[in-house]
């Protein structure tokens, strides 16, 4: 069952460029991603999904239009993604297509990062990410470097740092590109239950049709415009 709304994205342009050389990557998009909802935005290469997903992740910044966090204006065009980086430390997550993880850290050590640089001590951090490792099947490889690791083994392990500082919002750009069916849909049930169990807000781009009745809601894209929302 969905809560409150964590995030608004609202009326939300993207241009790059100007005159003849202009491009629109987001036309007025407005979404609301509530506590507990499992979004999916889909749509073909270049529809402006990611676009969507950087704006909304507070990664950049409109360039008409605002987002904001339970009511609260965060970002609008003018403010500076690098002004907005504690508060994406402490309120979002992300998963990307590749799991990115750091090559000369183990697993447990991957996710522990993530706490310390938000000043958890060293223990805790320990704890915490030996603690989410067991939660996503990947214990026994806490202390595994990630070339040691399958591609969904490494997924796992990316999710789990993603969820190190118990963020409000995730946000995932096509995480389970790189995997197998059925690997895939084991990721994507992954983030179902921690909307439905954990009351997390998860919006994921997903190129995938096989999981689609996972999603709650499903966005439809094409040529930086929103076409369609539908359950």
């Amino acid at each position: 069952m969905t809560g409150e709304v964590v995030v608004t994205v609202d009326k939300a342009c993207k241009r790059y460029g100007a005159g003849q050389t202009e491009v629109s990557a987001l036309a007025d998009a407005t979404v609301e991603i509530k506590a507990g909802e499992l979004i999916g935005i889909v749509g073909p290469s270049g529809s402006g999904k990611t676009t969507f997903l950087m704006i909304a992740g507070l990664l950049d910044t409109p360039t008409s239009g605002t987002v904001s966090f339970r009511g609260e204006i965060i970002s609008r065009p003018g403010t500076h993604p690098n002004s907005l980086r504690d508060f994406r430390r402490q309120h979002i997550g992300f998963v990307f297509q590749k799991p990115n993880l750091v090559p000369f850290l183990t697993a447990v050590q991957n996710v522990q990062v993530a706490l310390t640089i938000n000043g958890v001590r060293a223990n805790a951090a320990a704890k915490r990410a030996q603690a989410l490792l067991e939660h996503f099947g990947v214990g026994h490889r806490a202390g595994n470097l990630p070339k040691q690791l399958s591609g969904g083994e490494q997924q796992r392990v990316a999710i789990a740092r993603a969820l190190a500082n118990t963020p409000n919002l995730l946000l995932a750009d096509e995480p389970t590109a790189s995997l197998d069916g059925e690997r895939g849909r084991q990721v994507m049930q992954m983030f179902r239950d921690l909307a439905t169990r954990e009351h997390v807000a998860v919006c994921v781009v997903s190129h995938d049709p096989r999981t689609y009745d996972l999603f709650d809601r499903l966005i439809e894209m094409r040529d930086g415009c929103i076409t369609a929302q539908r359950p």
